[in-house]
């Protein structure tokens, strides 16, 4: 009897002593795991130097002289950090209600979200907590599905987070697991994809925005705003019951909120769309060769080259936003009308867009296109002989193209849509202030993902009567001419041989005709009128010309003759701009400069950049100028800038653009047209804003067939009329709308009886 209570009594004992053998063998053998992992026996972890410094590429951010970001460069992450005082509160409790409540209670681990999780086999929750998570996003590297291979990540992803607990503060995790997500659509990290999917700041995120962002933790290609708006509006339908049911926000709000649509402002971040394209591409070039004279100081003292593309730099540059955007809307704006009318002279036209040209002619210019274009490029690297690559420019195929009204894919001849492409105006504008030579504003085309030449530096087209004002300094400067002289208007020839002339050189008026009256230098220059710049350039020769046009910043040969008086010459807009700046700066040529300061990711300047400067005039002789450029406006073809502009014939600005301009305020300009109607341009200035405007086809034989459309009163005084409209419509950026500076007790005369013309002369140099 005592035998058999003995026995049973055993039993027990045995069941406990194998569980617990079992249990304390488990968790030995677990605990094993652990120190084998944490030893690097199933891969190597992170060092204590590089938790210090997760190694996470950071695009380097284009930052505007308004605070405002303008662009990044970036290969694969377009990842900009953001501190933890730049997440707004909501954003921060969306995130811990929805991934993990008890994050500011465990130490990396969430012991009882694990249990959670192992008993229903995941179906209440995962047990990954944000600092897990953000240990796998940082230091493991994907695996299979393999349950073993899972399982060991899954060690090392918890011996990381708990050194993550050990290294970083809360704030610190959450803040980095925001900065490390890839939200889709080259949206890395939060402020990246704050925005590309609402346009706006991490700290301006509403409620709903953060609800949208958070949810996207669980699966940012299924739940994609841009591509699944039911589903993405169910999931965030989730996290703001989450953060209801974790009180962070109220009943109320939580039903308000469920019930708004699902709304987002999508703004790619790409390198051929946004703001300032053309000038962010020059940027790239520049920052190529600075980063080649400006070697990078490792921690160990050696050197090695900054990455444009993953080591974070900022770039602070004089681009003003706001203008910018101003800017690019004008361009935009005055071109879809230009262009419609542009299309509609070319409807009979057998040989559009060109005008003028032989049949011969035109194939060159084809084979010339071909030849540049990145089909020809890439199928001779791909070996194809020069015949096989001619013969696929004539085959259709597949192609996305530009259209005012947005892009349209079609099939396509190559060789048809270099024809159609050829049939686009461009634009070229850049607006500078004259007192620091900061650029504000840089238009380098209509569209640089489908037009990438750059009308601002790259592209150099005839000036036309733009260059007249400097003829006009050449000659008040040396031969102490007023405004006020007179000279008559009668057709003026430079001698055979005079100047390295051929021949007699007689320029015509535009229209052919003479006054025969005395004319003062300002009604002269305001109606453009050649006879009297001939004679000018008569009296000074071009030598003097040519010095003053490189003194004032332009780097372009200028031929030593007496044609360039007419603007036979071709310059730059960026050229015009900063010398046209010397003349409201008082003489004082400054280099146009676009960037400010270069700084590390960590706030470390490495660079700063100040403007070179240059007397090149006298204030006097400067405010000559100036007052001479005012008359445009007031008496010639820049008085379309005014609300006075009748005459009799077509209203421009109302035909072209739709808008009338009546502007009060002073304002120096100077239009200027080319031969066959091919250019055209506008220098408008107010004291503190130079802008140039080129407008014109890329080949100069597409262009309109008359001078009424064809002429830089036409096609680009609008913009800048346009642009300046909507810089005084923001009050915050305080374009000046004052008078220009000019000195005390000038003794150049500049105000006098003006004789002017019955009719403003169009504008045609030759």
């Amino acid at each position: 009897m005592s035998i058999k209570k003995k026995a049973t009594a055993s039993k027990p004992y045995k069941f406990t002593k194998w569980f617990f053998g079992l249990f304390f063998a488990g968790l030995g053998f677990v605990i094993f795991l652990f120190l084998l992992a944490s030893w690097g026996a199933f891969g190597s972890l992170p060092t204590f130097e590089l938790l210090e410094n997760p190694n996470t590429n950071l695009a380097t951010e284009i930052i505007s002289s308004d605070e405002k970001t303008l662009g990044k460069f970036y290969f694969n992450d377009n990842r900009t950090p953001v501190f933890f005082e730049d997440l707004p509160p909501h954003l921060v409790n969306a995130l811990v209600a929805t991934e993990d409540i008890r994050f500011y209670e465990h130490a990396g681990i969430d012991f009882k979200g694990t249990l959670r999780a192992l008993l229903f086999l995941g179906t209440r929750g995962g047990a990954s907590t944000i600092t897990q998570q953000l240990a796998k996003q940082l230091f493991t590297e994907k695996v299979s599905q393999n349950i073993m291979a899972r399982g060991l990540q899954k060690i090392k992803e918890w011996i990381i987070a708990i050194r993550l607990e050990k290294q970083y503060t809360k704030e610190e995790i959450i803040t980095m697991y925001f900065n490390i997500y890839d939200f889709n659509y080259n949206a890395d990290g939060i402020r990246s994809a704050a925005r590309i999917y609402f346009n706006k700041e991490p700290k301006d995120l509403s409620i709903n925005e953060s609800a949208v962002l958070v949810g996207m933790f669980k699966n940012s290609s299924l739940y994609n705003p841009k591509l699944r708006s039911e589903l993405v509006k169910n999931r965030r339908n989730t996290v703001l019951d989450q953060m209801f049911r974790y009180d962070f926000i109220s009943k109320q709000q939580r039903d308000s909120l469920r019930k708004l649509s699902l709304t987002i402002n999508f703004t790619p971040e790409t390198h051929s769309q946004g703001s300032a394209t053309y000038f962010r591409e020059y940027l790239r070039d520049f920052m190529q060769k600075w980063i080649n004279t400006h070697p990078k100081i490792n921690a160990d003292g050696s050197k090695s080259k900054y990455n444009l593309y993953q080591d974070g730099l900022k770039i602070y540059t004089t681009i003003d936003l706001r203008i910018q955007k101003n800017a690019e809307n004008a361009v935009n704006e005055h071109l879809a009308h230009l262009q419609k009318e542009f299309f509609r002279q070319n409807e009979g036209n057998k040989t559009a867009p060109f005008r003028d040209i032989s049949k011969e002619e035109t194939q060159r210019i084809l084979n010339q296109s071909m030849k540049r274009s990145e089909r020809w490029r890439v199928l001779k690297n791909m070996g194809q002989t020069e015949k096989e690559i001619k013969e696929s420019f004539y085959k259709k195929t597949a192609m996305t193209i530009f259209t005012w009204s947005g892009e349209k894919d079609t099939l396509m001849r190559p060789i048809d849509s270099i024809v159609y492409y050829k049939h686009f105006l461009q634009a070229g504008l850049m607006s500078m202030e004259p007192q620091t030579g900061h650029v504000k504003a840089w238009v380098g085309g209509i569209n640089y993902k489908h037009f990438q030449y750059d009308h601002v530096l790259q592209g150099k087209r005839q000036v036309g009567s733009t260059f007249k004002p400097f003829v006009y300094t050449a000659a008040i400067d040396q031969l102490h001419l007023s405004p006020c002289d007179e000279f008559p208007d009668v057709q003026h020839c430079i001698e055979k041989e005079k100047y390295g002339n051929p021949e007699a050189w007689c320029p015509k008026n535009s229209d052919g005709k003479y006054t025969g009256q005395m004319l003062t230098l300002k009604s002269a220059l305001a109606n453009s009128v050649n006879s009297i710049t001939t004679r000018l350039m008569d009296k000074i020769g071009p030598r003097p010309v040519i010095n003053l046009a490189h003194n004032l910043g332009m780097a372009s040969d200028i031929p030593e003759v007496p044609s360039i008086a007419l603007g036979t010459v071709d310059l730059s807009v960026y050229e015009m701009v900063g010398a046209y700046g010397a003349f409201v700066n008082q003489g004082i040529y400054i280099t146009p400069t676009m960037i400010t300061r270069i700084e590390d990711k960590y706030g470390t300047v490495l660079d700063e950049f100040v403007p070179e400067t240059k007397d090149v005039l006298s204030e006097e002789v400067a405010a000559t100028v100036v007052s001479l450029l005012e008359g445009v406006t007031q008496h010639g073809s820049g008085q379309r800038l005014r609300g006075t502009w009748a005459l009799g014939r077509i209203d421009y600005q109302r035909a072209v653009t739709g808008y009338p301009f009546d502007f009060k305020n002073p304002i120096a300009g100077k239009t200027g047209t080319t031969q066959n109607q091919s250019d055209g341009w506008f220098m408008g200035m107010v004291p503190n804003l130079v802008t140039g405007v080129w407008v014109g086809a890329e080949d100069r034989a597409a262009h309109f067939s008359s001078i009424t459309y064809g002429q830089g009163a036409t096609m680009a005084l609008p913009i800048w009329g346009i642009f300046m409209r909507a810089n005084y419509a923001d009050k915050t950026i305080n374009v000046s709308q004052g008078d220009f500076e000019k000195p005390q007790n000038m003794s150049i005369k500049i105000n006098c009886e003006e004789s002017i013309l019955p009719n403003p002369k169009e504008e045609f140099d030759w």
